[in-house]
């Protein structure tokens, strides 16, 4: 199926590229953390710097979905880019502790615009199997930014501190990318797509649907990013050097995208809730491996596992948010799938205060994923949806 009113190949590109700026808010200062919040004067709480965007995204998402539903997703994407690159890039003439924790609260609210209105944009110049084709697309985006970036960043970082912060000028490419390749004209409804929208508001007046997907977001990101987040501390106990945590890491990454492009296959053969039961069985299997076991083979299995879980629900949820939605409030309900994912990333933070060893930790996240795994199968959501994601329609 191809793209509704023809987005180019350049505007495809665009969008993706897009998205991957959600994932390098972190990204960029990941790597050189300790010399970057050294050269900031932001000492005492380093790892603020990577957290504090996503408590800014659960903060300012839903004024970017009443921006989009108003004004468009391409003027909220424009927006959002142009301050994105302003904010990333400014923090390093900065010298208040203040100052530079609002910097990154308020950029992590332009990275949810950016995630909001990217979808959004999808939803408008894509449907049926093409949208669920390109948001798998977008989900592989990011996963794969994260992997490059965090080389990028690790570099230029090491080139000097302040250089890291070069990597959000990158949005301003975005820009002009979305500019000149994605039209500002709104995409015409076709009687089909046109009766599938007035079906999706007769299932969002229960907003069930949509508060069903959220908590499917939240608790996705909220495991998967137990892992990223405990994940070094953990391998290094067990004797793991950093590069190889840096290629454990990026190995997760890559499988998630692998994942990801899958996801239209699993989606044709399991069909929508069986395929995300599986992806949170795969978040509890690599939770109980990376516990259990400490050789390599059985860390790669565990990262295989938890790769699988990401690319098989983040994508196949966001493609649920839109299918769920019509045009009226679609801009409301993206920004808060945004929310959704950057609250999971967040609430995983307090995992670095819990006085409880990680093996620990992974076994009790993993019967929760479990638990979740069950509950998604025996799920009403995909039964409510518009278009139950049938990748067999045009």
């Amino acid at each position: 199926m191809k793209a509704s009113n023809n987005l180019s190949s350049t505007g495809e590109l665009a969008l993706l590229l897009c998205a991957t700026l959600t994932i390098m808010v972190g990204a960029a200062v990941a790597p050189g953390l300790i010399a970057i919040a050294k050269g900031l004067q932001f000492t005492q709480y380093p790892s603020l710097l990577i957290t504090l965007p996503a408590l800014g995204a659960i903060i300012f998402a839903p004024l970017f979905g009443r921006w989009i539903d108003k004004h468009g997703a391409r003027k909220t994407l424009l927006f959002s880019l142009w301050s994105y690159c302003v904010l990333g890039l400014s923090i390093v003439l900065l010298s208040s502790e203040f100052l530079i924790a609002a910097n990154r609260i308020i950029l992590g609210g332009f990275a949810a615009g950016i995630m909001a209105a990217g979808t959004a944009l999808i939803s408008q110049w894509y449907k049926g199997e093409a949208r669920l084709k390109m948001i798998a697309k977008q989900g592989m985006a990011i996963e794969l930014g994260g992997v490059i970036f965090l080389f990028i960043g690790g570099v230029l970082a090491q080139a000097h501190w302040k250089a890291a912060f070069l990597l959000y000028g990158i949005a301003a490419v975005c820009a002009l990318l979305v500019v000149f390749s994605v039209p500002g004209n709104q995409r015409i409804l076709t009687p089909g797509n046109f009766t599938s929208d007035h079906k999706a508001k007769d299932v969002v007046s229960s907003f069930s649907g949509i508060k069903s997907i959220l908590s499917f977001a939240v608790c996705a990101m909220a495991l998967f990013f137990s892992m990223v987040v405990s994940l070094p501390q953990h391998l290094e106990a067990l004797g793991y050097s950093e590069a190889h945590i840096g290629y454990i890491l990026s190995y997760i990454s890559l499988i998630a995208v692998v994942a990801a492009s899958l996801l239209p296959r699993f989606v044709k053969a399991i069909k929508e809730k069986r395929t995300l039961s599986l992806s949170f069985l795969c978040f509890g299997a690599a939770l109980f491996v990376f516990g259990s076991f400490s050789e390599i083979q059985a860390i790669m299995l565990a990262a295989t596992f938890a790769g699988t879980g990401f690319g098989l629900s983040i994508p196949l949820l966001n493609h649920a948010t839109v299918e769920i939605s019509h045009e009226e409030n679609r801009g409301k309900n993206l920004s808060f799938f945004a929310m959704a994912a950057f609250a999971g990333q967040f609430f995983t933070s307090i995992i670095d205060f819990l006085p409880v060893n990680l093996n620990l930790v992974f076994f009790v996240f993993s019967a929760v994923a479990v638990c979740i795994s069950i509950g998604a199968f025996s799920s009403t959501l995909f039964l409510t949806l518009p278009s139950k994601l049938d990748t067999n329609s045009d």
